[in-house]
């Protein structure tokens, strides 16, 4: 498994409850760029409507060697293949219960693109400092271990 893109961001801004492990609708251009790691979810997220879930603003830059085939846009809306079954349970949190759909990496598994999103609560600005202070403490623990061994 060779991981192209992790979005940092989304464990400090959200509770990752549940994780769903997806396809992606690509293009061969797209899918020859994500091999060089051209690939961004820092702004990413996704939506259910009608019945598909949809990734947007995921960046995958331009193959260079494309050419003029190449003419899609590389923030362009790109859908995720999940089951029936997947797809309801996601739509019911979402709709009800105010969870966000997350995308958390994109990875090769085999030679397949997956893209690993998740269901989240948003934390509040206390939830973030006090995520912070534990990891700050655990810096600490680890220096501290590493000194008296």
């Amino acid at each position: 498994m060779k991981i192209v893109a992790v979005n940092k961001s989304a464990s400090f801004e959200y509770f990752i409850e549940e994780k769903f492990e997806a396809g992606i609708v690509l293009e061969g251009s797209e899918v020859k760029s994500l091999r060089k790691n051209n690939c961004s979810l820092s702004d990413a997220f996704c939506f259910v409507r009608r019945g598909e879930v949809t990734i947007k603003n995921m960046h995958i830059a331009v193959y260079d060697k494309s050419g003029a085939f190449n003419t899609r846009d590389s923030r362009r809306d790109r859908r995720l293949l999940l089951h029936k079954a997947e797809i309801a349970k996601i739509a019911g949190k979402v709709n009800e219960r105010g969870y966000t759909l997350v995308p958390l990496k994109v990875y090769f598994a085999g030679s397949l693109v997956k893209v690993e999103v998740a269901l989240c609560r948003g934390k509040h600005t206390y939830d973030k400092k006090q995520s912070l202070k534990e990891k700050d403490i655990a810096r600490d623990m680890d220096r501290r271990i590493k000194e008296y061994a």
